[in-house]
């Protein structure tokens, strides 16, 4: 039975994309890690890198090809300064050298040595070839997959075997939602108590929390760097950033200087029912615009999709609980956590497998599920919003303009949060044993509804508003 950790749902990435940016960047490195281990590294000569399929059709508007550099050159995409990665690409460019893991120089024109095929290969939408050529004219390569929320796998899944065989420790191991609520009825547990008793397995008290705190750093600075950053988005759509502007009509005077007074400034604010709506929009616009201008987010499940849930966290503790702390946001992202990892399990997190649903869809799931545990509703209660989150997503495609996560991606994001506050709300005021439709068979129906899918709906670019638009007009 695989398990999934709430850390492998939620990790800190650099945008825009989980599956096209962060994903490449950690097979990079996992292909460098492979090459010491095999002591090949010190003898290469030469590298050349292949994208295919979804990572071909859309990788310049995903920065994929900078994604892959980044990773080659051994950096770490949770600590690598952003305002450094154009600097230090340009420098790739213009010397046609890279220094492999950051300590072996060899020639590398970033043009042509990173070669976009659009043909797909049979594994998955989303692969990736590293090439060498060592000293003795030997050849090697290793080809990865990006499937999603920036796990990585080799068709062989030596590594997803690793995982499977690491996280067997869960005294709760967890396969569909049926077996998570017989747990929670056996053990009489809420779901973020059931959750974290499997996360204790792996990792002392003390790091869980770090790590959450980490992720609710990342998550809440991001909100706060969108909504105070103005301009144009990067990528030639002229997308211009929007939640600036309505921050500056919600906030009025008030006064702060830095994201813990901007909290408690936001808290004194009068909110309408309006207002309310524009808060959450505005929440998750700000995360999306600094995931498309390639800032810092926490995957949740994937880039793409980052915007959610922490603008319906931010709900919660702004405007429906003013003395949240600490332990509930712990909750939210254990409940969120393990919501998203029914439906990688049951189905996909890959806008490149699923389309959209697999990302927003997810998303507004996760964040319904984990507001409504906060919110008092017992574990039967958070399935049911997570299942009416998604119900109401099925069949969303994914078809970026340009192949950007901007239009329709960043406004997705703001629709996805107000849905999940909506199911949560439904999923309080009714009672499960009325639910025609369980949490299990939505995330069948919506894998039934991702293998139905035409390709050209799944991150390619080719269909949907992305050739309905003319990019001249944008």
């Amino acid at each position: 039975m695989e398990s999934i950790s709430v850390f492998d749902m939620l990790s800190i990435g650099v945008g825009p994309s989980s599956s096209h940016t962060l994903g490449p960047w950690r097979a990079a490195n996992a292909w460098i890690d492979k090459l010491q281990r095999l002591e090949q590294f010190t003898m290469v000569d030469s590298i050349s890198v292949d994208l295919y399929g979804s990572l071909s059709l859309t990788g310049k508007g995903h920065a994929t090809d900078v994604a892959v550099v980044m990773g080659l050159l051994g950096t770490d995409s949770v600590t690598y300064p952003i305002d450094e990665i154009p600097k230090t690409i340009e420098a790739v460019k213009t010397t046609k050298t890279i220094q492999l893991n950051s300590e072996k120089p060899i020639s590398f024109c970033f043009e042509s040595d990173i070669k976009f095929n659009r043909k797909f290969l049979k594994f998955h939408p989303n692969g990736i070839t590293f090439r060498a050529t060592l000293r003795n004219g030997k050849k090697v390569s290793d080809t990865y997959y990006s499937i999603g929320g920036g796990f990585i796998v080799q068709q062989e899944r030596k590594r997803a075997k690793r995982q499977i065989e690491r996280f067997s420790l869960f005294p709760y191991p967890v396969e569909k939602a049926t077996q998570l609520i017989e747990y929670c009825h056996a053990e009489n547990l809420s779901i973020s108590e059931l959750v974290l008793k499997n996360e204790l397995s792996l990792r002392a008290p003390e790091r869980i929390d770090d790590k959450l705190k980490a992720i609710w750093n990342v998550m809440l600075d991001s909100m706060y760097v969108g909504c105070h950053t103005q301009g144009i988005l990067p990528g030639g759509l002229n997308v211009k950033r929007r939640a600036f502007e309505t921050h500056e009509k919600l906030k009025g005077d008030k006064v702060y200087s830095n994201p813990i007074e901007w909290i408690s400034a936001i808290r004194n604010t009068e909110v309408k029912f309006r207002q309310i709506l524009k808060w959450v929009s505005c929440f998750a616009l700000a995360v999306n615009e600094v995931n498309a201008s390639l800032g810092r987010v926490v995957t949740a499940p994937t880039n793409g999709s980052a915007g959610v849930i922490p603008a319906v966290l931010m709900y919660y503790l702004v405007i429906e609980n003013h003395d949240g702390n600490f332990e509930d946001i712990k909750k939210f992202l254990l409940v969120a956590g393990e919501i998203g990892s029914l439906f990688k399990k049951g189905a996909t997190i890959s806008a490149a497998m699923g389309g959209c649903q697999a990302e927003i869809g997810v998303s507004s799931a996760m964040a319904a599920g984990a507001l409504t545990e906060l919110m008092g509703g017992t574990p039967e209660q958070v399935l049911m919003a997570a299942e009416i989150a998604m119900e109401h997503h099925l069949g969303l495609t994914c078809d970026p303009i340009a192949g950007l996560v901007q239009i329709p991606c960043i406004e997705r994001n703001a629709m996805g949060a107000i849905k999940a506050i909506n199911a949560c709300e439904m999923a309080l005021d009714g009672d499960p044993k009325d639910a025609k439709i369980p949490l299990d068979k939505v995330i069948a129906t919506m894998w039934e509804t991702a293998k139905d899918m035409t390709s050209k709906y799944k991150e390619t670019s080719e269909g949907g508003l992305a050739v309905q638009v003319n990019i001249s007009d944008c």
